[in-house]
């Protein structure tokens, strides 16, 4: 069975910090692009960081780069996202998700497998 889940939410001052983890299993993790999408109340996902499968290349959304981290443990299968100086507009249910493409960091270029979210919410 195909697994993504994710842990690490929770509820955070504006200047702080969390990681995000998400572990993965019934796939071959390395062969697969990997993203973490983000969608606040009343808006669309989008994506936050991806890691193409292609060339290893990172993607960042503008307004987090310099902020947020992905990395990945293939021996574990799992992905991060480390998330610093957070902002009340980073609260969002953050998503992790893989696809064997992912050409490009959207949630719609993620087709195959996806978990179910981890609640952030950052406080003013």
């Amino acid at each position: 069975e195909v697994q993504l889940v994710e842990s690490g939410g929770g509820l955070v001052q504006a200047g702080g910090s969390l990681t995000l983890s998400c572990a993965a299993s019934g796939f071959t993790f390395d062969d697969y692009a990997i993203g973490w999408f983000r969608q606040a109340p009343g808006k669309e996902r989008e994506g936050v960081s991806c890691v193409s499968r292609s060339d290893a290349k990172i993607y960042y959304e503008d307004s987090v780069k310099g902020r947020f981290t992905i990395s990945s443990d293939s021996a574990k299968k799992t992905m991060y996202l480390q998330m610093n100086s957070l902002q009340p507009e980073d609260t969002a249910v953050y998503y992790c998700a893989a696809d064997q493409y992912g050409s490009s960091c959207l949630p719609t270029l993620f087709h195959d497998f996806w978990g179910r979210g981890a609640q952030v919410t950052v406080s003013s």
